[in-house]
């Protein structure tokens, strides 16, 4: 089964002790035994050791990290919606014959991959401005000449 969570998903635990806290996921780790994720606020749990200082900046003291969950005590948050939901694949296929798979809100019907989309939009621009930049870089070299 491939993995439908993301990182960077807003996501809600809905199985152990914490139960109904949400938080984005940090990382996913795949493994032998199952899949499971991280997420920032949830699944602290205590290092049951007193950790001393290094030097005189670090702090001591019992630490609190968060440690993973398995993936199948959580449900991704719909960012248009808002509402916890299962994850849908739409296949599409664009003018050139390509066929691209997008996740979906089993509910509203929304992508859960605008985020990326606008990410890859920004990449786009900033390239676009570089090669704006190197042109107006090589008139002014030619106009000096």
């Amino acid at each position: 089964m491939s993995i439908t969570i993301k990182k960077e998903d807003a996501v809600k635990v809905i199985a152990g002790v914490d139960k109904g806290k949400t938080g984005e996921v940090i990382a996913v780790i795949k493994g032998e035994k199952g899949d499971k994720v991280v997420v920032k606020g949830a699944g602290l749990s205590t290092d049951k050791h007193f950790v001393k200082p290094r030097n005189a900046q670090q702090r001591g003291g019992i630490i609190e990290k968060e440690r993973a969950i398995d993936i199948s005590n959580v449900m991704v948050i719909c960012p248009s919606c808002g509402k916890t939901t299962r994850i849908g694949v739409s296949v599409s296929e664009d003018e050139n014959g390509k066929k691209t798979k997008t996740r979906v809100c089993k509910k509203c019907g929304e992508s859960l991959d605008k985020r990326k989309s606008v990410r890859a939009t920004k990449k786009k621009a900033s390239k676009t401005a570089a090669k704006k930049t190197a042109a107006k870089k090589t008139a002014q070299d030619e106009s000096e000449k």
